[in-house]
């Protein structure tokens, strides 16, 4: 009966591979060249004993470095140092990875009509899953094990380098079984994609509250986590294998699960019904329908950020505090300007990353209208007397203030729970916000350069995702790395100007560079032909 469903996997495996010939090389270069590039650059910053010890002093001192990083578990070795900077956002993009493989050889494909098509032939009930998994989680591992033979490269421990690669596939596992159930439980790929993300999301601040939450604090909150799952390995420490088998569990049940679900359900169906909406009302406008169709991603974003700020707005009086109970890095801080350009430092950093995570929001919302044109819903809209820059407007409007209001409820969590623990609401409400919505310019111009895919050249809107991710990366590592500053400054968000410090002429540049990209992809979708 197994073999019976499963007849055809390897034929759709075959073709998943080369449907993802580009993709999928991409993303094992980015990862493994990161770890290498990491290794490098560490190596070269902190050459002795000495700076490796000043800096866990330094970093387990701070609630933005913990929140962000976790713990550094291990100065005595480089390899300690890479799992400590690295080891995180590592499996936060592989994660991703994973998240996009699944569901696009899955319920994008089921979507699209392709399964059922492919099922009429002598393919198993079971095939085009175990295809997906196949894929995503082959690539995980793979991904982990040429990261621990680029550590074994540069002379680090072996046992501690398979520690650390496997760690990371674990993640990729765990996030291949997500997403095979998440595909099961909608219709639409793009909201299977987003309840993954969000329990991503989630999970992460899990990882980054128990991280920051001290010795003192809910520290058992990253078992919550299969990235906090990753810092229990204790890589080039500990080495705690029987860690990942957590991983292999989690990965096993949902599979499982997912699997037992494809044969309790209709082919392009899902276990969440879909809710028919009006035929009128405000849905007779591309405003309308733009609003009907963005609204639960923007709620959905706006709590989440709430929630987030929330969470780094109650950390950030505790970084002041730690001056006051480590002597040794109160004389460092006191040098740097005293806690209060600690917790300047701490803010900055915060709002830094948040516009980094909206930038992902603009991408989804943009890349909303590649998805109706595909889905051949654009068509029969624009065959009526809707205009071709009206319906491209309806959507980018939603995309931009709907950035302005992610932020902004990022700033009012950050500012509501750190004012009301200084009582002085009045002066940091204003602040906090102000801090959150100049992040705002260089998220539009990552949502210009998506704009200006879906205009000009279509079929590579995916790229978008791309330069989220390398502006993540160059942004967040770019120093770390020892990257030349032309290659800095390709990322908008090295542009936005540092809390508190905060000028005019940086944010005008964004946003002329923006409205750029904005008006080039409105021009290129006019002369353009619709495609599929």
């Amino acid at each position: 009966m197994i073999g019976t469903a499963l007849i055809g996997t390897g034929h759709l495996v075959r073709l998943a591979l080369r449907r993802d010939r580009i993709l999928l090389p991409i993303w094992i270069l980015f990862l493994v060249g990161i770890t290498y590039s990491t290794t490098t650059a560490l190596e070269e910053l902190y050459k002795t004993p000495e700076s490796r010890a000043l800096l866990g002093v330094t970093a387990n001192a701070n609630s933005a470095f913990l929140a962000m990083l976790g713990p550094l578990q291990d100065t005595s070795s480089l390899g300690g140092l890479v799992a400590w900077r690295w080891g995180v956002f590592s499996g936060l993009f592989i994660a991703i990875m994973a998240m996009l493989v699944v569901t696009r050889h899955t319920r994008a494909e089921e979507e699209a009509g392709r399964t059922e098509l492919i099922s009429a032939t002598v393919v198993g009930r079971h095939a085009p899953l175990a295809a997906a998994v196949i894929v995503a989680g082959g690539t995980s591992l793979l991904i982990g094990v040429l990261q621990a033979l680029a550590l074994i490269g540069k002379d680090l421990d072996a046992t501690g380098a398979f520690a650390f690669g496997l760690s990371t596939a674990s993640v990729g596992l765990v996030f291949t079984g997500v997403s095979a159930f998440t595909a099961q439980l909608s219709e639409n790929s793009r909201v299977s994609n987003a309840i993954a993300g969000g329990f991503l999301g989630v999970t992460y601040l899990f990882r980054a509250a128990g991280d920051a939450a001290g010795e003192s604090g809910p520290q058992w909150l990253t078992w919550f986590s299969p990235i906090g799952w990753t810092e229990h390995v204790r890589s080039f420490g500990d080495d705690r294998f029987w860690v990942l088998g957590i991983s292999l569990a989690a990965f096993v049940l949902l599979v499982g699960v997912s699997a037992y679900v494809v044969t309790r359900r209709d082919v392009g169906l899902g276990l969440l019904a879909t809710r028919l909406g009006p035929a009128g009302g405000t849905i007779g406008t591309p405003f309308g329908l733009a609003w009907r169709l963005q609204k639960g991603s923007l709620i959905g974003w706006s709590l989440a950020l709430l929630v987030v700020g929330t969470i780094y707005g109650s950390v950030a009086q505790a970084v002041g505090q730690m001056v006051q109970d480590n002597p040794a890095l109160g004389q460092i801080v006191q040098q740097i300007g005293g806690a209060d350009a600690m917790v300047d430092a701490f803010f900055a950093t915060i709002t830094q990353m948040l516009g980094l995570i909206t930038s992902i929001y603009l991408v989804q919302a943009v890349l909303r209208l590649r998805s109706e044109e595909t889905s051949f819903r654009a068509e029969p809209l624009l065959a009526t007397p809707v205009s071709r820059w009206g319906w491209v407007a309806s959507h980018a409007v939603f995309a931009l203030a709907g950035g302005a209001v992610v932020l902004a409820s990022a700033g009012l969590g950050l500012g509501l729970v750190h004012g009301l623990r200084t009582d002085d609401l009045g002066t940091v409400l204003p602040q906090m916000l102000g801090a959150a919505l100049v992040q705002l310019p260089a998220a539009w111009v990552i949502a210009g350069v998506a704009l200006a895919l879906f205009g000009l050249f279509p079929q590579f809107t995916g790229v978008s995702w791309a330069v989220v991710s390398v502006s993540l990366v160059i942004t967040l590592l770019g120093p770390a790395l020892q990257l030349d500053q032309w290659i800095i400054d390709v990322a908008p968000f090295t542009h936005v100007p540092k809390y508190p410090d905060i000028v005019a002429g940086p944010l005008l540049w964004l946003t002329g560079v923006a409205a750029v990209l904005l008006a080039a992809g409105f021009a290129g979708f006019r002369r353009r032909d619709l495609t599929t």
